[in-house]
């Protein structure tokens, strides 16, 4: 297999070198990363195998990171990344759902075979996947080993883009913007939602100019009529009616690398408030998005939009965006940096964010959400859909 690997051998050996030097100011000696996405952005790794036990585990001493997953597995490592074979290693597939035994016996008895047994090691309490009861038989296996929560230290090294990572970033917005196009094109009265869905589905992987999108970390979205008043909802067989308001929130991945985006869409003639609510957002967003230059905090980014919606006589209390990248099922948040009140984390060219926009009232809600990078000039759109409420005759 001609395996097409996302990135350069050096571009890997960057990341771990940044990753060790924050282990070191953390005072660990050993990671122990379960995070698919920062398993990926380590090493290259790529499978759908996060639904068991794995790891990617990296020693401040140790040249090369070591991957660790179910042995059926294993060979997906050799494929998609440069780990030495020696540090490729499976565990025992007897383990699987066992009763009483965990894969990670296994992979406190690897610990304690390269001398860490005695180790300082973080590990990830709030990653989706590191269960509580795989961190009950790591503890047990290392009991005279320090383990304590690494604070998501890989998803803040993940923060700052590389050029080469803003590459997929840009043309996962591409293939975004095609994505939405379709929908658009799609989105009609009498239209069953998972119609358009499956347009969406298949414009996310057919990519643009031949290049290829990958699975989303998040399905598609889709809320019609007072189903708008709240974001999360996915299709039903309902058809669409004459007149009503939809609000779609997609995505596109490029080699895992994220751009999500979400529009306002009426049906018909749309209600009056409803066209200033939408006018608002916009400007909100204008306003927020040339705000985001290095230096600037990502809490005075979220007071800028805030403003904007206060004097027109709207207000959000949840967070306004959060910053995107490589990313896995379940969300496409790198859960780190989240544009709110308190936030003082300090803007950086290179960081990206979906400045998602959605304020939702008690019966309906609207967004147009973007994607973007920060950048000296401001926030560099990652999309170029149409920017206001989209009304469809």
């Amino acid at each position: 297999m001609n395996y097409n690997k996302p990135f350069t051998p050096d571009e890997y050996a960057r990341r771990l070198s940044q990753t060790k030097s924050r282990m070191v100011a953390a005072g660990f000696d050993l990671l122990v990363c379960q995070d698919p996405a920062n398993m990926g952005w380590l090493t290259g790794f790529d499978g759908w195998s996060f639904y068991v036990p794995q790891c990617v585990l990296v020693h401040v001493n140790e040249d090369a990171p070591i991957w660790f997953g179910r042995a059926q597995d294993a060979k997906a490592a050799h494929l998609t990344t440069d780990i030495p074979a020696g540090n490729i290693v499976g565990f025992s597939e007897r383990l699987i759902h066992h009763a009483e035994e965990h894969p990670f016996d296994e992979l406190a008895e690897l610990v304690r075979s390269r001398g860490w047994g005695s180790a300082r090691i973080g590990v990830e309490l709030d990653a989706h996947y590191y269960t509580a009861r795989g961190h009950q038989h790591l503890t047990a296996g290392l009991p005279q080993a320090s383990l304590s929560d690494s604070k998501e230290l890989v998803n803040w090294a993940r923060l700052i883009k590389s050029e080469a990572e803003l590459v997929y970033m840009r043309e996962a917005g591409v293939i975004c913007t095609a994505t939405m196009q379709r929908a658009l094109e799609k989105i009609a009265p009498g239209v069953p939602e998972y119609e358009v869905i499956a347009e969406v589905y298949h414009a996310q992987i057919m990519g643009v100019d031949g290049k290829f999108g990958d699975y989303t970390s998040l399905c598609p979205l889709i809320q019609v009529g007072e189903g708008t008043s709240t974001p999360h909802l996915t299709w039903t067989d309902e058809v669409l009616p004459d007149n009503t308001l939809i609000m779609m929130e997609i995505g596109a991945a490029r080699r895992h690398y994220h751009a999500p985006l979400t529009r306002t869409i009426h049906l018909g003639k749309p209600p009056a408030p409803v066209v200033d609510l939408a006018k608002v957002i916009v400007e909100g967003v204008d306003v927020a998005l040339e705000m985001a230059r290095p230096g600037v905090s990502a809490e005075d980014v979220e007071a800028a939009w805030q403003k904007v919606l206060n004097k027109n006589g709207y207000s959000k209390e949840s967070r306004v965006g959060y910053s995107i990248g490589l990313n896995y099922p379940p969300d496409w948040g790198e859960r780190t940096v989240s544009l709110r009140p308190g936030e003082k984390t300090e803007l950086q060219a290179g960081m990206c964010f979906h400045f998602q926009s959605g304020v939702w009232l008690d019966d309906y809600g609207a967004a147009v959400s973007e994607p973007f990078i920060v950048t000296e000039n401001g926030g560099e759109r990652l999309c170029d859909a149409p920017r206001e409420l989209i009304v469809i005759d």
